[in-house]
């Protein structure tokens, strides 16, 4: 056996869906090995097997170790004795079930629906207490459904939803015209972007002042918390530990578990083939031949219209001379000279000679499901031509679900020409040249129209080479495997003659029979009974279309009655939708009928629609003997079959089995409690000729014990000779066991199966459970798919069904919740996710069902777009890692009782001593900013310090030394004058961007009075913004404001008294017109100690916390600065930042003042309109060295990213560029970084160029990091180029991690112990510098933070140096990189907040890296920030996209959080973009998030509650 496109022999054993190697069965202790396994229909070794896409090889079945594979042959056939005592499995015939009353709705599909198991789910229910869960939240738009017509299935009364049409009506929710661009840097950014939602709420006020108790989200959050707190089943499995080494994932099976118990089963052998007593044709062309010449005139097949009425009868004679036709055209007439043959446009082909049987060229074959006729024509054309026919499905669109794959199963077996009838080939979508589309996957086909005007009638002498069965391949089948890919699987032509002659024994086929047909006649049943057997038996076959069945569900029982058919071959669903219209027939009779064979009767839910149809028709004449349910499968072929009455066998059987049993591969009679079981009905005997045993699922195939489930296998008996351990034998994906009086039972598939916790659960099993669940007001029947999918180590069951477009969301909610608590209770298994689509949206299999494979990967891709979602990870998820215990001892290894250990490193670092630093620095010698501009005032009268942009890129207003030391005089004496100031007095800067805020920052300085700079309230968002400039007013205690004149109207507006009180403003100057006065006596502080400036700023967490800085540490800021960035007065720097606090207010307003170097000033509020503005203006002047903050990046990556030849066209350079350094107060954002360098190394830009700043509050420099781009030599000291460091994530939340500016001194300090950290460890960043703020003037929101952060000391070690507390967690780490002076360089990595850590399960947390892995998990998801609740992990994620994707990312987010964190998401919030709140510098602010959330103020698209 060989796989398509030439893979590796696929060996002895056909493995249903090309599972793992299988291996060569054999056994020790004597015993014979149980042998190859191959062959599809356990007749003749099939030919070769064509695996679409190159499945992994299919090995020898081998065992390990000394078990014994056969037993000793037992009784009853080799059944255990003790089956048939009354403990094991009860086999018998129970009543028929009640047929339930007919509904007018659709209740159609419940072949899934028992009497026991309905009332066993409503007892289930009953024994729950009501939970009170908590209900998804809900924008409106998101509720609004299409219309009803485009979800409402075609008729709701009798017919069969149509299934098989795609639904061209728009999917629920509305496209939300929110472009992507929107307001990013809002001038009141510093706070939030909150701002479209909140009303009058003042963000910084909020954060810790508690949460409105009565507000919707607090009350839903304590629901859940309630729900929650039931206690959860035990784990399945122990926990497993998260430590570095690897994860232990530790199975402990459960000690109370069923083990089987009864003997190891043998083979089980059919009755023999009576082959010598009837004239056998030697192959089916032959039989076709026999017929066709000797009853030209027998009826073979009768073809039915949409009315139901015949329209075509094909005889043998017409059978066999139109096949004969077609195979002759085919093997002589198809070549490009032959023009009418070929389709328009189909140019330069060359000619196809198939005149060499032994290529066995495959042949597609595309006809639709209502034209049997034609399909049968070409079907044995084919095989007289010796080509191989590839039946498939008619693709109506490129996006038919599964197509690709079909198209990939054509390419593989190297199918080149596809035969079609002509209205179906009219009927293909085209192409504008007029030829059939290329679908998407599919081979480069030949279309050719099979009618009769396209085919040539052969000569006198020619006839088709009839020859007798060999193993060549007569046809391939195609399957879906579990997981979607598409399998073919080849028939020989021994293979295909055996199966018929084993099917007309077994059915008791007699010449000239009539048989009904209800199944696709293309694959499966429908093909060997309507097509092949029938051929055999010159049997004729009335075909029923699927599209008859739709609109006549009891047109197959009228045509057994009208044509007095013997034999009907139907699914249980046609069954089940002949019961909804039975009572409009009265005169029916299936007197008639010998046979019904049930072809899917190994479903274990086809025994109620049989004792329901049985019920009913019971009257009309069918006897129950005549329901002969059977099993099969497309490797195997048919398997077992109950025979019909004549035949002698022995009465059929039912078994009422234990799921918890079932769950464990054990069968169990279910005595104790009715609620959870499972009633199967026998699928009949063993085919004739064929031995079948029941190995293991899961790992060597041994043989099962007599009452453990495995999956059944198949061998053909006509070998013989050969032990039974050296035969081929084909698994068959059937899940059963063997019962008394050799019955074979089938209680599932193998691609139903799903292993959760080490447990088997059959999907169909809980569909039928949801199906129990009252679902008829709120889902369609037929309309579930049930699945599993793998997250963090082990399978989970999803549950997605199509919502009825009348149902309301308060009752499909609970049914939702009903379905989950019922499927808990029957089938002891959580659901991880329950999904509802709206109806006519899920991916449809060709002729009816749901196509489950597609249906799970729009589910992982995203793209399923649910209108209703219910996640369970709390119920579902034991298997996290056990919570981490914090160890009592003091702190890391590397230190113990106060001493290092050898050969630790203390984690310490320190920048260039300043007191050694030569520089020619004029402005040393001066004390206080105000005397080095009063000096370069005089010394460099017209130097240029500062230009400003607009947004067009030229100077909106410039100033040199003299013109700044000019205006600051007049601000000084208008505050002496006009505000009657004193020294000392605060003053509040409120003022845009610009020159005027750093003359008035000197004119403070020049005045003795303290200035504070404050962001001005935005016009258009006065109720957000405005409270924030009121409260940092009054906590600073600023006695006067200086603003513009535009601004103080605002600040005394009517829309300003409605957010604040505008009373209380203390006295507001307006400083546009100043007289031209001389200052008197400019104010000199008495020590450098005093204070200079207040910083205000809001921290990451949402504190407004302010900080003093004197004198000395603003100059010795400025001068670390100076030294580290080389700022001389002929340099040029360009900034875009903001100018309110940080390093954005000292390089906007002192650095230039201080270094004497001009400074090129670009507001990030002018971005907004021009993205390009600060490019274009460090290419214009040639800049060297700029400064921006992520938020600038990332509008500039966002914005430009696709302009990049635009810019090089306006002759945009960036190659000037030495150093473009990152100012934030967070961990660098490497992905961020690298994106904008990527993108613009077209213009220049060194990819050496970028590196990071860090800074915080108390001290807002810690680290800068200019790269030198050129020779060392020529720039003297040369810093090392960034590094990147690779840290396990899992050692990261474990406190443990693998793996400056002058004057400052760094060290890592344990965060508890105060005791210093080694090399590498991971601790509090404490600095310790001339130019740390000397303390918080106030904190507002958390005024218990401790006194200590400006001046702790270590416990021990060097207990002398006084350091601040930056309450940032990094680690230092001596790279291998040099600096200037030849030592090694020391780097510091930032890693996150110490106040953001989230402390989850015992370990610490960053939201940054949930952040990261949930932003990945779709291509609709813009932002996203974590923050935790009561203990609950709450994601909320900015949907940039259409609003019906919003459901989608609930289960991925839950997803990937939990595969990368192990952390169960609580709380799921989609937001629109711009919703998450950042600050000035583009960091998110989680904390006002949080407090939005909880005060129900973010008008999320949609909320879920993760149970």
């Amino acid at each position: 056996m060989c796989s398509a496109g030439g893979q590796q022999p696929i060996g002895h054993m056909c493995s249903a869906g090309g599972q793992q190697p299988i291996g060569h069965m054999c056994s020790a202790g004597g015993q014979q090995p149980i042998g190859h396994m191959c062959s599809a229909g356990g007749q003749q070794p099939i030919g070769h097997m064509c695996s679409a896409g190159g499945q992994q090889p299919i090995g020898h079945m081998c065992s390990a170790g000394g078990q014994q594979l056969i037993g000793h042959m037992c009784s009853a056939g080799g059944v255990d004795p003790s089956l048939q005592s009354d403990h094991r499995v009860q086999v018998s015939v129970l009543p028929g079930s009640k047929h339930p009353k007919s509904r007018t709705t659709n209740a159609r599909d419940e072949r899934f629906r028992s009497d026991l198991h309905t009332e066993a789910v409503q007892a289930a229910l009953a024994k729950y207490k009501e939970r009170n869960m908590p209900m998804p939240s809900k924008r409106r738009s998101v509720l609004v459904q299409s219309s009803v017509e485009a979800c409402t299935p075609p008729d709701n009364r009798s017919a069969p939803p149509d299934v098989t049409g795609l639904s061209e009506h728009p999917l629920v929710g509305s496209m939300r015209a929110t472009p992507r661009g929107y307001n990013h840097h809002h001038v009141d950014r510093q706070v939030h972007r909150l701002n479209r939602r909140y009303k009058g709420h003042s963000t910084e006020h909020s954060p810790l002042l508690g949460v409105p108790v009565n507000s919707r989200v607090s009350s839903k959050i304590q629901q859940l918390l309630n729900t929650l707190k039931r206690p959860k089943r035990p784990p399945l499995r122990e926990f497993f530990l998260d430590d570095f080494e690897e994860l232990l994932d530790v199975q402990q099976p459960d000690p109370n578990q069923p083990k089987p118990e009864g003997h190891q089963m043998g083979p089980l052998e059919g009755e023999p083939l009576e082959g010598s007593s009837t004239n056998w044709p030697p192959s089916l062309p032959a039989a076709l031949q026999r017929w066709g010449t000797t009853q030209p005139k027998s009826p073979c097949l009768t073809a039915l219209d949409n009315s139901g009425k015949p329209v075509y009868t094909l005889t043998y004679g017409k059978l066999w001379t139109r096949s004969q036709k077609l195979a002759y055209t085919l093997l002589n007439k198809l070549s490009t000279r032959n023009e009418p043959l070929l389709l328009p446009g189909d140019r330069v082909r060359a000619p196809l000679t198939l005149n060499t049987p032994r290529l066995c060229l495959a042949v597609a074959l595309v006809f639709p499901n209502s034209d049997p006729v034609m399909f049968m024509v070409a079907f044995y054309g084919c095989l007289l031509a010796q080509l191989v026919p590839v039946p498939i499905e008619v693709p109506l669109t490129r996006k038919d679900a599964g197509s690709q794959q079909v198209g990939f199963l054509l390419g593989s077996c190297g199918v080149t020409l596809a035969l079609t009838t002509d209205a179906c080939q009219k009927g293909l979508p085209k192409a504008q040249t007029g030829e059939v589309v290329a679908f998407k996957g599919w081979p480069r086909l030949l279309w050719f129209v099979t009618d009769s005007k396209h085919v040539v009638k052969p000569p006198k002498d020619w006839y088709p080479p009839i020859q007798e069965a060999s193993n060549d391949i007569a046809y391939i089948e195609y399957k879906t495997s579990k997981e979607g890919s598409t399998l073919g699987i080849t028939v020989s032509h021994s293979s295909m003659l055996a199966h018929c002659q084993t099917l007309s024994q077994a059915c008791g086929y007699t010449e000239a029979e009539t048989i009904t047909n209800v199944l696709d006649f293309k694959r499966e049943a429908g093909l060997w009974h309507g097509v092949l057997t029938s051929v055999m038996n010159r049997m004729h076959v009335i075909s029923i279309p699927y599209s008859l069945m739709k609109v006549n569900p009891l047109s197959w029982i009228q045509k057994v009655h009208t044509y007095k058919a013997r034999v009907a071959v139907v699914k249980s669903r046609d069954m089940h939708w002949s019961l909804l219209a039975q009572r409009e027939q009265k005169d029916l009779s299936l007197s008639s009928l010998r046979m019904l064979v049930v072809a899917d009767g190994a479903n274990p839910w086809s025994i109620s629609s049989c004792d329901a149809f049985l019920n009913v028709f019971q009257a009309r004449g069918l006897r129950p003997e005549v329901i002969c349910p059977c099993a099969s499968s497309s490797e195997a072929m048919t398997v077992a079959i109950r025979r019909p009455p004549e035949s002698g066998v022995p009465p059929p059987g039912k078994a009422v089995l234990s799921m918890g049993g079932l769950s464990h591969s054990v069968i169990r009679v279910d005595t104790e409690e009715k609620l959870s079981v499972l009633t199967v009905q026998d699928v009949g005997q063993v085919m004739p000729a064929a031995l079948v045993c029941v190995v293991r699922v899961e790992g060597t195939p041994y043989l099962c014990q007599t009452d453990e489930v495995g999956e059944i296998c198949t061998s053909p008996v006509t070998l013989s000779g050969i032990p039974v351990s050296d035969r081929p034998f084909t698994r068959t994906s059937l899940l059963g066991f063997v019962g008394p009086d050799s019955l074979v039972f089938v209680v599932g598939k193998t691609d139903g199966l799903m292993v959760v916790s080490g447990r088997r659960h059959n999907a169909d099993d809980v569909v039928a459970t949801a199906l129990a669940v009252e679902p008829m007001k709120f889902v369609y029947r037929g309309r579930i798919a049930v699945f599993s999918v793998s997250v963090l180590h082990d399978e989970r069951v999803v549950l997605v069904a199509e919502q009825r477009p009348d149902a309301s969301e308060e009752d499909s909610f609970q049914w939702m919740s009903r379905v989950l608590q019922a499927i808990d209770s029957i089938h002891q298994v959580g659901v991880y996710c329950l999904a509802l689509v709206p109806a006519n949206t899920l991916p449809k299999a060709p002729l009816g069902g749901i196509h489950i494979s597609e249906t799970k990967q729009r589910f992982l891709e995203g793209c399923l777009h649910p209108c209703n979602v219910l996640m369970c990870p709390h119920t579902c998820v034991t298997n996290l890692p056990k919570p981490r215990q914090k160890q009592p001892e003091v702190g890391p290894a590397s230190m113990i009782v106060g001493n290092l250990v050898a050969g630790k490193r203390i984690a310490q670092a320190c920048g260039r001593d300043l007191s050694q630093l030569e520089d020619n620095d004029q402005a040393r010698k001066f004390l206080y900013m105000q005397d080095v501009l009063q000096w370069r005032a005089q010394a460099t009268p017209d130097h240029p310090l500062f230009l400003v942009l607009n947004s067009k890129g030229t100077v909106a207003s410039s100033a040199s030394c003299l013109q700044l030391h000019k205006r600051a005089e007049r601000v000084a004496v208008a505050l002496v004058e006009k505000g009657r100031l004193n020294a000392g007095d605060h003053v509040a800067l409120v003022y845009p961007p610009g020159i005027d805020l750093i003359a008035t920052f000197y004119g403070c300085l020049y005045a003795g009075c303290v200035p504070v700079t404050v962001r001005p309230p935005h016009p258009q968002n006065l109720a957000t913004t405005l409270p924030t400039v009121k409260m940092i007013v009054e906590v600073s205690k600023s006695v006067c404001i200086l603003t513009t004149q535009a601004i103080m109207k605002l600040l005394k507006s009517k829309e300003a008294a409605a957010a604040v009180d505008v009373r209380s403003w203390p006295v507001v100057l307006e400083t546009d017109d100043l007289p031209r006065k001389k200052t008197p006596q400019l104010y000199k502080p008495p020590t450098p100690e005093m204070l200079a400036y207040l910083d205000f700023s809001v921290s990451t967490t949402g504190i407004l916390a302010g900080v003093k800085m004197s004198h000395a540490a603003t100059s010795a800021l400025c001068r670390s600065i100076k030294l580290q960035c080389e700022l001389y007065p002929s340099r040029q720097i360009a900034i875009c930042l903001d100018p309110y606090c940080g390093l954005g207010f000292a390089l906007w307003c002192l650095c230039s003042v201080y270094s004497g170097h001009q400074s090129i000033l670009v507001p990030p509020l002018e971005l907004e309109s021009n993205a390009s503005l600060w490019l274009s203006a460090v290419s214009q002047y040639k800049v060297r060295v700029t400064f921006c903050s992520y938020s600038v990046m990332e509008m500039c990556t966002k914005g430009l990213g696709s302009q990049t030849e635009a810019l090089r066209l306006r002759n945009v350079n960036l190659s000037c560029v030495r150093t473009c350094m990152v100012v934030a107060e967070e961990r660098p954002r490497i992905p961020l970084t690298h994106t904008f360098s990527k993108i613009f190394k077209d213009l220049g830009l060194s990819p050496r160029a970028l590196s990071t700043t860090f800074g915080c509050r108390v001290n807002v420099a810690v680290c800068l990091q200019p790269n030198r781009l050129g020779k060392l030599a020529e720039q003297g000291t040369a810093g090392p180029d960034p590094t990147t460091v690779y840290v396990d994530m899992r050692a990261l939340r474990h406190d443990r991690v693998r793996l400056i500016l002058p004057g400052v001194k760094v060290i890592i300090a344990n965060t508890e112990t105060k005791g210093p950290l080694g090399d590498s460890h991971l601790g509090e960043i404490w600095v310790s510098s001339p130019h740390n703020a000397t303390g918080y003037y106030t904190v507002y929101g958390e005024e218990a933070l401790h006194t200590d952060h400006f001046n702790t000391r270590l416990c021990f070690g060097d207990t002398v140096t006084t350091w601040a507390r930056t309450g940032y967690l990094g680690f230092l780490r001596r790279t291998e990189l040099t600096d200037a002076s030849g030592e090694r360089h020391d780097a510091l990595y930032v890693v996150g907040s110490l106040d953001e850590t989230l402390e989850l399960r015992g370990m610490r947390y960053h939201p940054i890296d949930i952040e990261t892995s949930v932003i990945r998990a779709h291509k609709s998801m813009a932002e996203c920030a974590v923050f935790t609740w009561t203990n609950l992990l709450v994601v909320v994620v900015e949907l940039d996209g259409s609003e019906q994707e919003a459901l989608d990312l609930v289960a991925l987010v839950t997803n990937v959080v939990l595969e990368e964190h192990y952390l169960i998401v609580g709380v799921v919030v989609v937001v629109d973009p711009g919703v998450i709140p950042i600050n000035s510098r583009g960091e998110k602010q989680r904390m006002h998030l949080r407090d939005g959330f909880l005060a129900d103020q973010l008008d999320p698209i949609y909320v879920a509650y993760n149970m």
